[in-house]
């Protein structure tokens, strides 16, 4: 199937386009610098398992992670999202290839559309709870006048470029997590896991 074959079956099935959800990855600053370096994008990934752990709910979904504990997901995917969004390349240090072969090292396991939606519900939450994604509980961290108060246009300015952040994240992980079940369904065998045998064509 050809790349632009699957952005399509991304796009319906997400109902955002490759060019939205690229968005998160263009950001100025970047989103790294947006959520405060490593320890922010750790914090993103420890809030997003936290959820993904105490789903009880749903055990079924659970079970996809039972390849890993949850510090090693963390870690994973922490690893993975500064590279992506503008930070050095600690996937890669890692030994684990091309970070931008997703749907190669998700073919393996039972991911529906289901799955995909309830990925995003979670990533969402822990979008909204991240430190420096709040709007309300800290206002004095968008900046302050000299009479000490917070100036009204700073604090404007950076609510706007929170809802901005807030906004290209949901699109890229909506995005992406469906992108992973479409394009999983073409899988070759020695494209599972990161392999590197690609049909030309193809982004997988």
């Amino acid at each position: 199937m050809s790349k632009q074959e699957l952005q399509r079956r991304a796009f319906e099935a997400s109902g955002v386009s490759y060019e939205e959800s690229l968005k998160a990855t263009k950001l100025i600053p970047s989103l790294y610098e947006r959520l405060g370096r490593e320890s922010g994008m750790e914090e993103l990934s420890t809030l997003f398992y936290d959820r993904v752990f105490d789903d009880t709910e749903n055990d079924w979904f659970l079970s996809i992670f039972a390849s890993s504990t949850k510090a090693e997901a963390i870690d994973n995917q922490y690893r993975f999202f500064v590279q992506t969004f503008g930070g050095p390349d600690l996937y890669r240090q890692k030994g684990k290839g091309k970070y931008t072969r997703l749907a190669g090292r998700h073919a393996n396991y039972p991911i529906s559309h289901e799955a995909a939606d309830l990925w995003v519900k979670h990533m969402e939450d822990a979008i909204n709870e991240h430190k420096y994604l709040e709007t309300t509980s800290n206002p004095c961290k968008y900046g302050q006048n000299q009479n000490n108060s917070v100036s009204e246009q700073h604090y404007n300015n950076n609510i706007d470029m929170i809802e901005e952040t807030k906004e290209a994240m949901r699109a890229y992980f909506r995005y992406t997590a469906h992108y992973i079940v479409v394009a999983s369904e073409y899988m070759r065998d020695d494209q599972l896991s990161g392999g590197t045998k690609i049909d030309e064509g193809r982004v997988w």
